[in-house]
């Protein structure tokens, strides 16, 4: 009696998405790659996608120091009330600028160092797009599992067939109790 060969199908690989780009153009993305910048990452190099709101720090210092700085010096005497005002708003404009910020986008890829990037505008629109990347970057590292998986079972199926021709070139059948190791062969 022969023994059913049984195999794993993988499940079907969902549909492809249709691409998504931002407002400005500089993040487009598709199934298999990522556009930030002009510069081009393939999904399956990436881990994921962070996005966040970061300060310009030097700027914030110059503008605390700048405006702690006219302001002594205006108790002091050393300014008068007009030059004061002058350092007082450039020093308050300085710490609004670096309150300002700019979006970071972080990505992680898979055994390289990460790439930074920075984007203006609004963070929750940079960060959909984000939510979005991560969710194909998992998707296309499933796809290529399943890709991988399905070329395995073939290389299987195929090494199986061979080693069938094998049995009934020589005469045996698999349940034939004289047939030889495959290491005597």
């Amino acid at each position: 009696m022969e023994q059913p060969y049984y195999s794993f199908a993988p499940p079907p690989l969902p549909p492809p998405r249709p691409p998504v780009q931002s407002a400005d153009g500089r993040w487009r993305l598709t199934d298999d790659e990522l556009i930030l910048d002009g510069r081009h990452y393939s999904l399956l190099e990436l881990e994921r996608v962070t996005v966040q709101h970061v300060r310009w720090l030097l700027w914030i210092l110059l503008g605390a120091f700048t405006l702690g700085g006219v302001a002594l010096a205006f108790l002091q005497n050393w300014l008068r009330t007009p030059s004061a005002m002058l350092g007082m708003v450039a020093g308050a404009l300085m710490l609004a600028w670096g309150q300002r910020g700019a979006n970071r986008v972080r990505l992680a890829r898979l055994g390289l160092d990460d790439q930074h990037h920075a984007l203006p505008g609004e963070l929750t629109g940079w960060q959909q797009l984000g939510a979005e990347t991560n969710i194909r970057i998992h998707l296309r590292h499933q796809r290529a599992a399943q890709e991988a998986l399905a070329l395995l079972a073939a290389q299987e199926a195929e090494a199986a067939q061979a080693a069938a021709l094998r049995a009934a070139e020589f005469g045996y059948g698999p349940t034939d109790e004289s047939a030889p190791a495959p290491d005597e062969l």
